[in-house]
């Protein structure tokens, strides 16, 4: 179940050598605000589910959800 075995290419993405503060890395913000995002959601808070095929269909469902809330400006002004 290592990412090489799921055709996942794994790219660890370190800080600069003797920096200090805050430093943007690439790409990364990405993945941290799409987690934001998913953390909004009260039922994936917690781990309440028995089930991990629960958990993953929360999962999606919170992703559908986002999906089509930035998909509402662009088909909302075509309904009516």
């Amino acid at each position: 179940s290592d990412a090489a075995g799921m055709g996942v290419e794994l790219v660890v993405v370190k800080r600069p050598e003797g920096e200090k503060g805050f430093i943007l890395l690439p790409k990364r913000w990405v993945v941290e605000r799409s987690f934001a995002w998913l953390s909004r959601f009260r039922r994936l808070g917690r781990d309440l589910e028995r089930l991990s095929s629960t958990l993953i269909g929360f999962h999606f469902l919170a992703a559908s959800v986002l999906l089509a809330n930035k998909l509402q400006p662009l088909f909302g002004s075509l309904a009516g």
